[in-house]
């Protein structure tokens, strides 16, 4: 007899059953890949030799949105610096030291200008970093790695921010202290002819590439939550279908069971009509008895 789970009326539960189950696990499979990458909020893209710089122009357009993912590109602008418009944000070295990056406006057009990151310098050098090394006069062609911009979390966070600092390198920020339609991004600077102009009459800025992206596998412990999340609503689906067919053979099992107790009795026990079939022999052999005697 065919079995009842392969019925047209139970195809439907196991092939939603499997697709149920099949969904889970995709969706679980795709949270803990993504439980092993960086952040989204941190860049994660190599860092490009300067050698291969492409223009500004060519990456990022003033003003558009720039993401984190295409931070650490090397590009190259020209422009003149406004060294009058220098400001000072608040950073720490990589060996934890705090300090200041010196950035200065690089304009590019009439009223355009990027971000350059000149370098770094020392917390007690703040005082003298009115006049860091002289920036050239003139056009300038920069070298640089683009970043996005810096958020809050980024570097340390001052007490106060006095006149001439911005507490980050962001364009939200410097757009207050520069009239210049500014980019997104902004530049460490890598490379720029001509040099800076009597390096040695201020404090000496120390040069900072990009960080590295993290390397090995970075865990994001929320995705990992929900990747398990997923695989245990797949595992409840499993369940509640093994449930449902174990009932449904248990129901026709017993009802298999009843249909074949019946047998050539009615419904109230009594024997059908007709059933008795022809006399015995006992009766008619009594019969012949009684004529003989008589």
């Amino acid at each position: 007899m065919r079995s009842d789970l392969v019925k047209p009326r139970w195809l439907g539960t196991h092939l939603l059953a499997l697709l149920a189950v099949a969904v889970c696990l995709g969706a679980g499979y795709w949270q803990f890949e993504r439980a092993q990458e960086p952040s989204r909020e941190v860049v994660d893209s190599p860092i490009e030799r300067l050698s291969r710089a492409r223009p500004l122009e060519s990456v990022l357009q003033p003003g558009a949105y720039m993401s984190e993912d295409e931070g650490n590109q090397a590009v190259r602008v020209t422009g003149v610096y406004a060294p009058e418009r220098q400001r000072l944000a608040p950073a720490l070295s990589p060996e934890g030291e705090k300090g200041y990056y010196v950035v200065v406006p690089l304009v590019t057009g009439e009223d355009t200008a990027v971000a350059v990151s000149r370098g770094w310098i020392p917390e007690s050098a703040a005082d003298s970093a009115d006049r860091p090394a002289d920036v050239p006069e003139g056009e300038v062609s920069v070298t640089g790695w683009l970043q996005p911009p810096d958020k809050a979390e980024d570097g340390y966070i001052p007490v106060d921010t006095p006149e001439g600092h911005v507490a980050r390198i962001a364009p939200s920020l410097l757009v207050n202290e520069w009239p210049y339609r500014l980019y997104e991004g902004y530049i460490i600077l890598g490379e720029q002819r001509p040099a800076d102009a009597a390096a040695g009459s201020g404090p000496g800025l120390r040069q900072i590439p990009p960080p590295e992206p993290p390397k090995g596998i970075v865990w994001n412990w929320r995705n990992v939550s929900y990747a398990a999340q997923w695989g245990v609503f797949g595992s409840a689906v499993v369940v509640f279908w093994l449930s449902l067919m174990r009932r449904e053979l248990r129901e026709s099992g017993s009802a298999s069971g009843q249909g074949g107790q019946e047998g050539p009795e009615g419904e109230n026990g009594r024997p059908e009509p007709g059933g008795g079939g022809a006399p015995s022999a006992d009766a008619g052999g009594g019969d012949q008895e009684s004529v003989a005697r008589t």
